[in-house]
């Protein structure tokens, strides 16, 4: 049964701006990374520790998709072509495009109480065409990726890259992601922010300033 709209949110002149991965997003599930694992062909102990070592290179847009994949087959010892690499990289994307529906409710209120939003994520350029062209991009006025940006979250000069070209004061920028350390980053330069742990939380945080 659909969920009935969330009443208007309204802060103006702040603006929100989100974090995507497990906030709008949902992690991947145990089916998705199940199935990249199975796909890799190397034990789970050995891919995943590879899998992560290397994604701060991918999300600073200093490692290309076919490094990025080089490197954790040479950490996991795996043996991968250029159509494996291919399909490695599809499942991997699919698995972070499940979106969550209560925090999709949430920006549907604010976008109805005429809140200003914005969108900021650590991701690999590669991953900016969702972001900007999903069904959901049309809520926010400017999306910023790390990729493309070469600058990283929780670094303050992402936030102050931010803050200018939305033109506002630091005190304005309201920020939600689900790591501490990337909302502390937010605080660190002047502005607020949530640690998001579920669209509940993240509703009562919103209306409490409001």
């Amino acid at each position: 049964m659909p969920q009935s709209p969330l009443a208007p949110i309204s802060l103006s002149p702040a603006v929100v701006v989100f974090d995507y991965g497990e906030v709008i997003s949902r992690e991947p599930s145990e089916a998705d990374r199940a199935a990249l694992v199975a796909r890799a062909g190397v034990p789970a102990e050995r891919f995943w520790p590879a899998y992560w070592a290397h994604r701060g290179g991918l999300d600073r847009g200093t490692t290309s998709i076919a490094e990025y994949w080089r490197l954790i087959a040479r950490d996991a010892d795996a043996e991968w072509d250029a159509l494996d690499v291919h399909e490695l990289w599809a499942l991997d994307h699919r698995g972070w495009l499940t979106v969550d529906p209560g925090t999709l409710a949430v920006l549907q209120a604010l976008v109805d109480g005429g809140t200003r939003l914005a969108l900021l994520s650590n991701a690999g350029a590669d991953f900016s065409g969702w972001l900007r062209h999903g069904s959901f991009a049309p809520y926010f006025e400017r999306v910023f990726v790390s990729g493309e940006l070469q600058i990283v979250k929780p670094e303050a000069a992402i936030y102050e890259h931010v803050i200018a070209e939305l033109g506002i004061a630091p005190r304005q920028l309201l920020f939600v992601d689900n790591r501490a350390e990337n909302v502390d980053g937010a605080r660190a330069v002047g502005g607020d922010g949530h640690v998001f742990t579920d669209a509940t939380g993240l509703e009562r945080w919103l209306r409490g300033l409001a």
